[in-house]
């Protein structure tokens, strides 16, 4: 058998370190994939398969991507799930002796992408960890490419739900498992069906005690205090730096601080929440226009689009963090010209974020540095801005932006001002920032200038008017003196070659500049890239500095954001304390508002008070509108703890700790379970992880059954919920059970509403307006005609209702069929009954009996 190429051997030995990896491997000015990754890599990507001769009687199979164009591709593997190994070459191929030198650089995998043109600038990229001891579970949530690293510790008996929570409101691309969690038997389901995240179970050893204790000691030193007395969050963020380390192998100090939280100081959101009242994107298209998101996201930087995210997604408790977001809206809100100042000052600021964690890594180019500089440049201006606010947190933001003008003054004097892609080729270092580069750009690009100069030297000190300074590429520079002047030439000159009429000669000052000229370009590409080098490790070492001012921009555009929507939508400051209280007068649903235009939304005030009226039953016809009004209820309460201004004339706002939804339902096949299953799992978790100090909104509970079983279901979640001694939460319950209205009557805290509808005939129209009362009519018959059944249906629909209501079993069709074939059966001249009749049951032995019914069965 033949033996494999030197570079195939090199390949195999590289590949069986990442065996669960696609391989890039350099060739040159191309990434190559070879064998099994090749024809992974051909048909993921649709590229052209080839082979290549590797040593052996088949050619390998390969195909291969320019590496200046590799991001596109990788990020399409990666965002199919697979781990992209990036090996790269490690010495200079022109200097190298034998076979160029090759190792991995990076492994890239969903939750370790970088590169912006690889992610959505909106939103963070986070990679999870967790490790459980069977008593807490330890979290952390990580984001390369910001450097942001999120902490917790989860316990009690409601853990699973937390985690989940959780898990739904950071929906981290990639998540690292260890420790006990794998007992945990709802989460790869979890996992599986609500978070497009991959899964890679850990080796033990990876959660170590000590191994783990060392590693987050090294990576954070001081800022591990905040951790130190849980060593479920050290074996979970110390096995997270390791896995980092391994696929990164660089760059780690972006991640410098450790962001501990606690469930307690947000808001509970869970996964169903979250997708019931469509925060950032719609449950039908999974987009972000109609969501809320979509209404309130006005912000001009990438950054700010995160944050605001973030934000949406975990609203406060603290009532006097709430505020002081609060009043730096509201005074944003009544300075317009500030507001629109500081928006035309946001707008054009580049990523510094991402752009920080390319630059410390050491992959950030000259185009980046000049982007860095570019949001930099705009520091003094926002600053100036802020300046004289009076809000707490605007001048929190005020003092946290440094101007960095030995930062910017740095990239503007060394960087020009439109940087070639590539740091090896030169062209990126500014005039002036040098001396000895300045020379040596000098020779490179004046040769001619200088050859003129040396021969008008020589002639004046040799007194050969005709001597001549020449080139090519045998012999190099050389002095050319005809045969006439030869006896003129100075002994200092070394004859090179004879020609007809002529003498070539060469100097040792002219083999110098020679030297000087011919290698100034390379002299010169290395000292561009070690000078860049520089600027860049120099960027890097204020990345604290930076970090801190990009946060502030970051707080600074959501806010702007907020107080401009609520400026553009008549939205008022909330009132919002630690009262049990909801009051809202003339609430609006932000998202049905905006996707309205000029139609006018139809207001509703909205009173709730688990001291006093805790429930709110909600009646009336499909299509009127309850879901809109109740997730209206929702949404204002989330934005109003999340810093924002409301829809509506004015609200009050108690506090509340978790917003928890039950909003239609359909069958999970996955799990294998029915549409009531599903909305009887969603009703339990509820009740078990709700408090008294909850937001429940629940919609049509026990539809998804018979009609008494569903009836009997829906009053006892009411019941529980309304009972100040079992739950006692703020609850808004729409039903179509009109039975349920009586328990206004027979339970204390429970009120009747109902939508207005104005009914013509046979048609009716939707007011959209809650009263107090209960509907007396669920119009499902008129809501059908609405919806486009044909008459016929409709009409044999009002027959069949009527029957029912007179107290009819069953409609008088169905009915008649069935009296019918039962006579047929009794009637004297049937067959089969005189067949019977004829029978004496009391000798009829067991197989005359079969053969009877046989008969019998043969004769119907």
């Amino acid at each position: 058998m033949a033996e494999l190429s030197p570079m195939m051997k090199q390949y195999f030995k590289i590949k069986e370190q990442n065996k669960d990896s696609i391989l890039f491997f350099r060739l040159g000015d191309f990434y190559e994939m070879f064998y099994d990754d090749a024809k992974i890599a051909s048909k993921e990507l649709e590229l052209t398969l080839t082979g290549r001769d590797c040593g052996q009687a088949e050619r390998a199979p390969m195909c291969g991507v320019p590496f200046h164009s590799c991001e596109g591709y990788i990020a399409r593997l990666v965002a199919k799930g697979y781990k992209v190994a990036i090996c790269e070459q490690t010495e200079d191929p022109a200097t190298a002796k034998g076979l160029v030198k090759r190792d991995i650089i990076r492994v890239i995998t969903p939750g370790t992408v970088m590169e912006s043109s690889m992610l959505d600038e909106g939103r963070n990229n986070y990679i999870c960890c967790m490790f459980s001891d069977s008593k807490k579970i330890g979290l952390c949530f990580c984001d390369i490419s910001t450097g942001e690293l999120y902490a917790t510790e989860i316990s009690g008996s409601d853990s699973v739900n937390s985690l989940t929570s959780q898990l739904a409101s950071y929906n981290p691309r990639e998540i690292l498992i260890g420790g006990d969690i794998v007992k945990i038997k709802s989460l790869p389901a979890f996992i599986k069906s609500k978070l497009s995240a991959g899964v890679e179970m850990l080796r033990d050893e990876s959660f170590d005690n000590k191994l783990c204790t060392d590693t987050v000691n090294m990576q954070f030193g001081e800022e591990m205090q905040c951790i130190a007395d849980s060593q479920v969050l050290i074996n979970a963020i110390g096995a997270l730096i390791n896995y980092l380390k391994e696929t990164q192998k660089n760059g780690l100090e972006r991640i410098n601080k450790i962001e501990l939280y606690s469930d307690k100081q947000f808001m509970n959101l869970d996964y169903n929440t979250q997708r019931n009242l469509e925060l950032t994107a719609t449950m039908l298209n999974k987009e972000k226009r109609g969501s809320l998101l979509w209404v309130l996201d006005k912000t001009k930087t990438a950054m700010g689009k995160r944050l605001i995210r973030s934000w949406l997604e975990h609203p406060l408790l603290n009532v006097s963090a709430i505020n002081n977001r609060q009043s730096a809206v509201e005074e944003l809100v009544n300075n317009n010209m500030l507001r629109l100042d500081i928006m035309d000052a946001l707008s054009g600021i580049f990523d510094i974020e991402r752009l920080m964690t390319r630059i410390v890594y050491g992959s950030a180019n000259g185009r980046e540095l000049r982007s860095l500089a570019a949001a930099l440049q705009k520091l003094p201006q926002l600053s100036e801005l802020v300046a004289d606010c009076s809000a707490k947190y605007l001048k929190k933001v005020y003092k946290e932006i440094d101007l960095l003008e030995d930062i910017y003054n740095l990239i503007d004097s060394a960087i020009v001002e439109e940087p070639p892609f590539s740091v090896r080729e030169g062209g990126m270092i500014k005039k002036g920032y040098n001396p000895d580069l300045d020379i040596l750009l000098t020779d490179m690009n004046d040769s001619k200038g200088i050859l003129a100069r040396i021969e008008a030297e020589q002639r004046e000190k040799t007194g050969i008017p005709k001597l001549r300074v020449g080139y090519n590429k045998v012999f190099g520079y050389y002095i050319e003196v005809t045969n006439s002047y030869k006896d003129l030439v100075p002994e200092t000159y070394i004859r090179k070659q004879t020609l007809t009429n002529c003498e070539r000669y060469i100097t040792q000052d002219l083999k110098d500049i020679e030297g000087r000229i011919l290698g100034a370009k390379d002299r010169s590409v290395a000292m561009e890239y070690t000078l860049f080098d520089n600027v860049r490790k120099t960027v890097a070492d204020n990345l604290e500095r930076i970090q801190k001012t990009a946060k502030a921009i970051a707080v600074l555009d959501v806010l702007v954001s907020l107080a401009n929507v609520a400026a553009d939508n008549r939205y008022v400051r909330p009132e919002v304390n630690l009262s049990t209280v909801i009051r809202l007068k003339d609430s609006r649903h932000p998202v049905v508002e905006a996707l309205l235009n000029d139609t006018p939304f139809v207001p509703n005030d909205v009173y709730l008070d688990s001291a006093g009226e805790r429930v709110a039953i909600i009646t009336g016809p499909n299509m009127a509108g309850k879901s809109t009004y109740m997730r209206q209820v929702a949404l204002i309460v989330l934005m109003a703890q999340m810093g924002s201004f409301v829809p509506a004339s004015s609200a009050t706002i108690g506090v509340v700790d978790s917003i928890f939804t039950r909003v239609g339902a359909s069958d999970d096949l996955a799990s294998g379970q029915s549409t009531f299953m599903v909305e009887m799992s969603e009703v339990a978790n509820i009740v078990k992880s709700a408090t008294s100090k909850s937001l429940l909104i629940l919609d049509e509970i026990g539809r998804g059954t018979s009609t008494f079983d569903g009836m009997s279901i829906a009053r006892a979640v009411l019941e529980y919920c309304a009972d100040h001694k079992k739950l006692g939460a703020k609850t808004l319950f729409a039903t179509h059970y009109h039975e349920l209205t009586v328990m206004q009557d027979l339970l204390d805290g429970v009120k009747n509403y109902s939508i207005a509808v104005k009914k013509r005939g046979d048609d009716i129209t939707f007011l959209r307006r809650i009263i107090p009362g209960g509907a007396d009519d669920s119009f499902g018959i008129e809501v059908a005609k609405l919806a486009g059944l044909p008459n016929s249906i409709i009409n044999r629909a009002k027959e069949i209702l009527k029957e029912l209501e007179s107290g009819s079993n069953a409609p008088t069709v169905i009915k008649e069929k069935s009296e019918d074939m039962q006579m047929s059966l009794i009637s004297n001249d049937n067959a089969v009954v005189e067949r019977l009749s004829e029978v004496d049951l009391n000798t009829l032995t067991p197989i005359e009996a079969i053969n009877l019914l046989y008969e019998l069965k043969g004769m119907i």
